[in-house]
């Protein structure tokens, strides 16, 4: 496994990082058997995959929970990251979504905003170490930007909680460039986290170039198109109710027989490298230019071990241009 730091922070972090959504269960059909989630996280840190996103909104709590018990005999081999920003147990800030406890629906009872208030964001950061089980996160993030409350005020207070040495280093997700130099402006920030893979690629004309620029860390998430570009889902696959795949077109029967193409194009690069589809499609997010890490969702031992093998690989300048003509190829056809 490769490591880069978390920026300035000087915290070291493995290139691919254990994507926690899923095992939370919110709108991937339901909650991971706990015993096995446990599981796939001692297996990634027994075996270098130090990084750990997780947040409270995954499954409302319930992720940072398995997350607390896996690490907690072993929290000193983990850099863990959460979020804060993403509430339900008060209505302030900018309106998200409703939400039942499967997945967002417009007749759901529960309503999700987007606010960072320094009182908001003390709270959840108190909420998260209790469920977490440790008195200190590596990295915290705020998960969703909101428009009510200047970020001046939420970079002082994410400041403190580093003074105070509850938090190490400090990100922010799913923003915009503006948003990103105003966070920087104000405050040192380590890392930006945004959807970024061979399928979603709108961070590189502004936002990689600048983070890489500031030497900034990159998180890319949803880095295997949330499972499309493993090669393994397949015209026959039927997800389970709750899963937000079942509502997006690009899922449809078509898109996928679209991927699999492409996939099936980059086959003797693969092959070249001795990896599978999914593991070079890792390593291919983790090539570019200011992409730092990729974090990798996972529910078993088994995914796990497939992840960490797009960690290991890298890709030259040839295997790169070859992708990425395929890439540019199939473009307008896929969703």
């Amino acid at each position: 496994m490769k490591y880069r730091k978390l920026g300035k922070s000087g915290i070291e972090a493995s290139v691919v990082g254990f994507g926690s959504w899923a095992i939370g269960g919110w709108m991937w059909g339901g909650i991971t058997d706990e015993r096995q989630a446990i599981g796939a996280i001692h297996a990634a840190i027994d075996s270098g995959m130090n990084l750990i996103d997780t947040a409270p909104m995954y499954g409302f709590g319930a992720s940072e929970k398995t997350v607390g018990k896996a690490i907690s005999d072993r929290r000193d081999k983990v850099v863990l990251a959460t979020k804060c920003g993403l509430i339900w147990h008060e209505e302030r800030g900018d309106f998200h979504c409703f939400t039942d406890e499967k997945h967002p629906s417009k007749d759901g009872k529960i309503k999700i905003s987007r606010c960072l208030a320094p009182d908001v964001i003390r709270y959840e950061v108190e909420e998260s170490l209790k469920r977490l089980k440790t008195d200190y996160i590596d990295l915290l993030q705020t998960h969703w930007q909101d428009t009510t409350t200047p970020i001046s005020e939420t970079m002082e207070t994410l400041l403190r909680l580093k003074e105070e040495g509850k938090i190490r280093a400090i990100g922010c997700c799913n923003a915009d460039l503006n948003q990103i130099r105003h966070y920087d402006a104000t405050g040192e920030l380590d890392s930006d986290q945004e959807l970024y893979s061979i399928l979603d690629r709108g961070p590189e004309k502004e936002i990689l170039p600048y983070t890489s620029q500031q030497n900034m860390a990159f998180l890319a998430y949803s880095s295997l198109g949330q499972g499309l570009l493993t090669g393994k889902i397949g015209p026959e696959r039927v997800f389970n109710d709750g899963d937000q795949r079942n509502l997006k077109p690009r899922f449809s029967v078509k898109n996928r027989q679209r991927v699999q193409k492409m996939l099936e194009s980059f086959r003797p690069v693969a092959e070249k490298h001795g990896v599978s589809l999914g593991q070079l499609a890792i390593g291919w997010t983790v090539s570019q230019k200011g992409c730092t890490h990729a974090l990798v969702g996972a529910r078993s031992a088994n995914q796990v071990q497939e992840n960490i093998g797009g960690g290991t690989i890298t890709l030259d300048r040839e295997d790169l241009q070859t992708m990425n003509t395929i890439i540019n190829s199939a473009d307008e056809d896929i969703l």
